[in-house]
């Protein structure tokens, strides 16, 4: 019965955060609005029980997420032999750019004020 509490509360903050976006014309997703508000939220013993009972449980059955990716692979498992190299190419590429990308705005931002 916990565990059904905490997922009412994770249910609520995101609709919370979907009106809040669409409500207020945010640019902002929903569901990361209602982020914010759980974390918010967490501070409080009465929501922090429920919801890491319902954490433990969803991450128990994690593992069911990944059925229809899996199923997804094998129904184009002809797309996958057919450019696939290509694919893989193209994450790890965009996987290095992003790191670099990275690295340069956190070197950036990690300067002194007077460092120009």
């Amino acid at each position: 019965m916990t565990a059904l509490q905490g997922f009412v509360w994770l249910l609520c903050m995101q609709s919370l955060g979907e009106l809040t976006s669409k409500g207020l014309g945010l640019s902002i997703p929903g569901p990361v609005i209602g982020m914010l508000f759980m974390l918010g939220s967490l501070q409080s013993q009465r929501i922090r029980t429920p919801v890491a009972a319902c954490a433990d449980y969803l991450l128990s059955h994690l593992s069911l997420l990944f059925v229809p990716v899996g199923v997804g692979v094998m129904a184009h498992l002809g797309l996958i032999s057919e450019f696939g190299f290509r694919m893989l190419l193209v994450v790890v590429l965009s996987t290095w750019v992003a790191m670099i990308v990275t690295a340069l705005v956190l070197q950036h931002l990690d300067r002194e004020p007077g460092d120009g």
